[in-house]
């Protein structure tokens, strides 16, 4: 694994992974610097909700943006790393915040996936190395299906959720996509090997969405 520059909190939860802090190499030559979420990323996540553009809110949200408050920012930053479980991306140039992928458990073995990249993160292999390295997390601590529900027209999300898992399902109804995918754990393995090595996601194919989430 190629050594993180320091970039994380000094002061971390219990149970915090380290093992998770990663310095990705893209496909356009960027590096992005990924950390476990900390309690601390409330603000910069509610100036990422407020700034967002529109598609990405409207593709994110399935509409409006939710009504950003103190519970609600630190819900979304406060996780056990089990079960709720979040990434964070951020540009290692700016310290500016990049991207945010999350799984929530919604029952023994299956969890709720989103992913969103800023707008200048895309098709670059960010979101797939986001999505790669919550599968391997949810592997490891018992959760073997990602769900999605999202709009049936942005077609990259089921590309991403496929290309981590194996077989799956998807139902589509009123222009809404409902999906769950078992995860692989040989092909997660192998996404992760190659990250480890510093390659870097290969963008198309299907596999770079401009953004996920239900």
């Amino acid at each position: 694994m190629r050594p993180v520059p320091p970039h994380h909190p000094a002061e971390v939860p219990p149970g915090y992974p380290r093992a998770f802090e990663r310095e990705v190499r893209l496909s356009d030559g960027r590096t992005a610097l990924v950390r476990p979420i900390v309690p601390e990323d409330r603000e910069q996540l509610a100036r990422a909700i407020r700034t967002a553009d529109p598609d990405t809110v409207y593709r994110r949200f399935l509409g409006a943006p939710p009504h950003i408050t103190p519970a609600l920012l630190t819900h979304l930053c406060t996780v056990d790393y089990r079960k709720r479980f979040a990434l964070v991306a951020s540009d290692p140039r700016t310290g500016t915040g990049t991207a945010i992928a999350r799984y929530e458990a919604t029952a023994d073995d299956t969890a709720e996936v989103a992913v969103a990249v800023d707008p200048a993160w895309r098709r670059v292999g960010l979101a797939s190395a986001l999505v790669e390295m919550l599968a391997q997390a949810a592997l490891d601590r018992g959760v073997h299906t990602f769900s999605a529900y999202y709009l049936a027209e942005n077609r990259p999300v089921s590309a991403l959720l496929t290309f981590a898992g194996g077989d799956g399902k998807q139902t589509i109804s009123e222009g809404f996509a409902d999906a769950a995918i078992a995860l692989d754990q040989v092909r997660v393995d192998a996404a992760i090997r190659d990250l480890d090595r510093g390659g870097a996601p290969v963008p198309g194919a299907g596999r770079e969405p401009t953004d996920a989430g239900p």
